[in-house]
């Protein structure tokens, strides 16, 4: 099996292999772009490495060695000799771009004796900056001594010798390599002097890096699997940091913010990239390169172009330029806010550079939920207070307590509290800390540092280099124009301005983005699966509507009895001991409804409406507190003691297994009447008054044939006696039942004969087939998780292999029963992009979720039947 690759050996399709780096910068090389000359060592090198201890040195150390012999034959110099000295870089590299992630070490090859004669051949102060920088990226990647030691030390030198590193005479970089050797002393580690175990020790560091910690949190949070590993990727080294027409820097072909087509990057004179990515030094724009190389700023205007129309996509790219020479060091589709990633698929498509199916591919359900996030409410920000201002990095708008750790912001996070981090400049280390906050604040670094960068991937609210902001982390207060704030102080961040107020403001949604709306009519077009909304308040029955959804698969009538007057009258008529006060109780209950079912039917329209009769057991619309037991038992004139009793005799063990939905509807009829008599007497009314409503009735928690007869007929009754009171031609309706019983899956022929309708409430079908609640699932998942017994939340994406076949079964029993029937989904995990495939592979008709995940819902339902033809086309 071939573990290594070099750069002329690969391309762009190996990324499985190579990871994106190496493939990328094979497919650069086979361009004919100048990139530096080396080699991968492969993504399967990794996983076996890890697997096996004594991999590297039974299987691939004498692969190394052949590919360094090699590199030296391409560039005509040498790793070992003294003379024409060649370092290399050595860089992690995985199918997916994880930035900071994983580990880098650059000049790779210098020891004591290589630095003098590497200072003969170029001079001093360079050769001494490049060994420094060697030994901490070794001590921190190899070792583990944390990079702000090294960093302390520096800055220590810097503030003696008043100048930065890059420009320390011989003598003053000498005295910093002496320190950085005593620090390595105090941790009881040596530095190597052999630059092949240099070379050896790096590679199995990075590979081992691909499980640190930060890069788990990295794949969980993205969903990259564990099982990838990372290529190593070792490349001759070229230095901006060898003078005053060297550089180094990051740049994207279009704006990762915006969209824009326009370049955008930064550089800094006279240093190394990992300056750049760290955001230690405020970088320049890529403009100002113009004026300081312009040969080298023309010819990557012509790469960057190059590289775009190959790709057909933005792109990132890292380069160096040594003694006015420019080279590419990679390049990858670039991490794009939410907002970019639509203006450039549409752009591309406007172009004739891609399709608009390739277009719905490459946005990301997550990408239209985030625009959609909130936005400062204009009105608020009229009169607030700005604190302080810098790079917009990444858009968004949050408030929160200030934070400046990860670890702090972790622990605020787990209180249920909302942070802000705020540091000078970030590290991959903070990755847990930078998940959980609301927003990242540094006050260093620029827009492609790391707090950027992962920020934008995150779709996280960020504003960078801020420098008007002091942080000191040691006394943990930012000072601003004369004000210190400390940790708890609340501000807000708006990433899309670069603004920062001092104050919590109000959030409201944005509503019309003519080019999300333009995506997801592409989206509808390409669609199988229908998109339905889970509401019953007119506030989000309305936002559903406005979100494109084809009707309401969801309206849970229980939530429409917790107002302080509704709650009363039906706490009145569950503690009723006659039946006068039980209809009285019904009555006014009815007259809430009739109400409700109104402006709810007035406001869909002719779209369909599923309503739920009434679910839970009817203790928990009783109180338990004392309290309250109190005041109900004087608004219904009775002694607190005879409520108490009454309660406790309707308290139920396992609410979930007990007296509740259809059997509700069986032992006390009257209640679903009432609902069905409010819900046709408002379509009725409706109707005459020249609305089209399509009212369909849904029966829930059925599991037995006989059950769904009664209650079907009791309610046929009901809405017979009310059209021909009404002298209504009666209008279409229809009536079915909820699927979410495993008895129910099971026998779903039989219940298919007698309902119009099914629809799949996952959330109990879960419950009882897994046979726990998703109140208490909380408190062992993470556990779960950790030993790998469960990889996700079964609540929020489907158990396909235990669920799904239930869903899968009832499915095909009903069409063999009533092939045209209308079957659907509606609990939690029909809003779930990673579940909404499956669906349409059972064969459902629609969908349903809350009204703020329908855009990314529609989003997700075009891409499964794309991605169903992709399949089948390869198939043939």
């Amino acid at each position: 099996m071939k573990q290594i690759y070099h750069f002329n050996e690969g391309n762009t399709t190996m990324k499985d292999l190579l990871g994106g780096k190496g493939a990328n910068l094979a497919e650069m090389t086979q361009l004919g772009l100048p990139v530096p000359a080396g080699f991968t060592i492969t993504t399967t090198a990794c996983m076996q490495f890890l697997q096996q201890d004594d991999y590297f040195e039974q299987s691939l150390k004498e692969e190394v060695l052949k590919a360094i012999y090699r590199l030296e034959t391409e560039t005509g110099k040498s790793f070992l000799a003294d003379s024409s000295i060649l370092l290399v870089s050595v860089r992690s590299g995985a199918k997916f771009s994880m930035p900071g992630m994983m580990d880098t070490i650059l000049n790779l090859g210098l020891n004591d004796k290589k630095v003098r004669d590497f200072a003969r051949l170029t001079t001093p102060s360079f050769a001494y900056d490049c060994y420094r920088r060697l030994m901490q990226m070794f001590g921190d990647v190899v070792y583990g001594i944390s990079k702000e030691q090294f960093d302390q030390i520096l800055q220590k030198f810097e503030t003696t010798f008043d100048k930065a590193p890059s420009y320390f005479s011989l003598a003053e970089q000498q005295e910093v390599i002496k320190a950085y050797k005593q620090l390595f002393d105090k941790q009881h580690k040596n530095f190597p002097q052999d630059p092949l175990e240099q070379l050896f020790t790096a590679i199995k560091a990075v590979f081992q890096s691909w499980n640190n910690e930060r890069a788990q949190v990295y794949r969980n949070l993205h969903d990259i699997p564990f099982d990838l590993g990372t290529a190593v990727n070792v490349q001759s080294m070229v230095f901006g940091n060898s003078g005053e027409k060297s550089a180094t820097g990051v740049a994207f072909t279009r704006n990762p913010a915006t969209g824009e087509k326009k370049l955008f990057g930064e550089f800094l004179p006279n240093a190394q990239g990992e300056d750049v990515v760290a955001g230690i030094r405020t970088p320049q724009t890529i403009d100002k390169l113009k004026q300081l190389l312009p040969v080298a700023y023309s010819d990557f205007i012509d790469y960057a172009k190059i590289l775009e129309d190959h790709y057909k996509d933005m792109q990132d790219i890292e380069f160096t330029i040594e003694n006015g020479k420019l080279y590419i060091l990679q390049t990858r589709s670039g991490k794009r806010t939410a907002q970019a990633a639509l203006n450039i698929a549409l752009d591309l498509v406007d172009d004739g550079t891609i399709t608009k199916k390739e277009a719905l591919l490459r946005i990301t359900p997550t990408m239209v939920e985030q625009l959609i996030h909130p936005i400062f409410d204009p009105a608020e920000l009229k009169s607030a207070k700005v604190l302080a201002k810098g790079l917009p990095a990444s858009p968004g708008a949050a408030s929160g307590q200030i934070v400046f750790t990860a670890e702090r912001a972790k622990e605020l996070h787990e209180e249920g509290k909302k942070v802000i981090l705020v540091r000078q400049e970030t590290s991959p280390e903070d990755i847990e800390g930078m998940v959980v906050s609301e927003a990242i604040v540094t006050s260093r670094g620029g827009m492609t540092s790391h707090a950027a960068v992962v920020a934008r991937g995150m779709g996280t609210c960020c504003v960078a280099g801020c420098e008007e902001l002091i942080v000191n982390e040691t006394t943990q207060t930012v000072t601003c124009k004369g004000q210190t704030l400390i940790e708890g102080s609340t501000i807000s961040v708006d990433g899309t301005t670069g603004t920062i107020y001092q104050a919590e403001l109000k959030t409201v949604r944005p509503t019309d983005n003519q080019n999300l709306q333009r995506l997801l009519n592409w989206a509808d077009k390409e669609a199988k699966l229908m998109v339905r909304a889970n509401a019953e308040n007119i506030q989000d029955l309305s936002a559903a509507i406005n979100f494109g959804a084809s009707g309401i698969g969801l309206a849970r009538t229980e939530h429409m009895f917790f107002g302080e007057k509704r709650i009363l009258e039906m706490r009145r008529l569950i503690l009723a001991e006659d039946e006068t006060s039980f209809e009285v109780a019904l009555q006014r209950l009815l007259d809430f409804q009739q109400d409700d079912f109104y402006h709810m039917l007035q406001t869909v329209g002719e779209k369909p409406m599923v309503i739920r009769l009434l679910d839970p057991p009817m203790h928990e619309f009783l109180p338990t507190d004392p309290q309250t037991i109190q005041q109900l038992a004087k608004q219904l004139e009775k002694a607190p003691e005879q409520i108490t009793k009454q309660i406790a005799q309707l308290h139920e063990t396992n609410p979930m297994l007990g007296h509740r939905g259809c059997r509700l509807g069986i032992t006390e009829a009257r209640i679903y009447q009432m609902q069905v008599k409010a819900i046709f007497t408002s379509a009725i009314k409706l109707t005459q008054a020249g609305y089209s409503v399509k009212p369909e009735i849904m029966i829930p928690l059925v599991a037995e044939e006989k059950e769904l007869i009664e209650v079907k007929n009791s309610l046929l009754r009901t809405i017979k006696n009310l059209f021909e009171a009404s002298n209504v031609e009666p209008f279409p309706f229809e009536i079915g039942t909820m699927i979410e019983l495993p008895r129910a899956c099971m026998t779903a022929d039989r219940l298919a004969k007698h309902a119009d309708f099914f629809s799949f409430g996952t959330n109990d079908l879960t419950q009882m087939t897994y046979g726990f609640s998703r109140d208490d699932i909380g408190k062992f998942l993470p556990i779960y998780k950790e030993k790998g017994i469960l990889t996700q939340d079964p609540f929020q994406t489907l158990d396909q292999a235990g669920v799904g076949k239930l869903i899968q079964t009832a499915v095909k029993k009903a069409r063999q029963t009533n092939p045209n029937m209308m079957i659907g989904v509606c609990g939690e995990v029909g809003g779930d992009p990673n579940s909404i495939s499956f669906f349409q592979q059972a064969g459902v008709d629609y969908v349903s979720c809350s009204a703020y995940r329908i855009p990314a819902a529609r989003l997700a339902c075009g891409q499964a039947a794309l991605n169903d033809c992709r399949i089948a086309e390869i198939a043939l």
